[in-house]
């Protein structure tokens, strides 16, 4: 796992993890266009960024979208998904598998998210 490093913000009230989904394998062909190291960040709670002239098959997406509010927050230990950070594309002939790791621990205001 990458090291987490702290935002320094003082302020807030929660704190939530910044996450970057990286395609760390594709077991067979790339339907999509996607090649291994492909990858987006979800930062500041919502903010999508993928990088200048890349895409992310919204397939792909769409399958690793439902972790990624838990996996912003710290898990109870022994939580499966605490442990699990490999996520499957639906695309039953790519096979691609993408890895959700925490990049930064930031502190926030609830009431600037709600």
């Amino acid at each position: 796992m990458a090291q987490v490093e702290r935002d320094s913000a003082p302020d807030g009230d929660m704190e939530l993890y910044d996450l970057r989904v990286q395609v760390d394998r594709i077991d067979g062909r790339s339907v999509c266009g996607m090649r291994v190291g492909d990858y987006f960040e979800l930062t500041d709670s919502a903010h999508l960024r993928l990088p200048e002239g890349r895409h992310f098959c919204v397939y792909a997406l769409a399958s690793v979208l439902p972790f990624l509010a838990a996996k912003q927050r710290d898990l109870a230990t022994g939580d499966w998904l605490a442990q699990d950070s490999l996520f499957a594309c639906p695309d039953p002939e790519e096979r691609l598998i993408m890895r959700v790791e925490r990049t930064c621990r930031r502190r926030m205001n609830s009431a600037d998210l709600t």
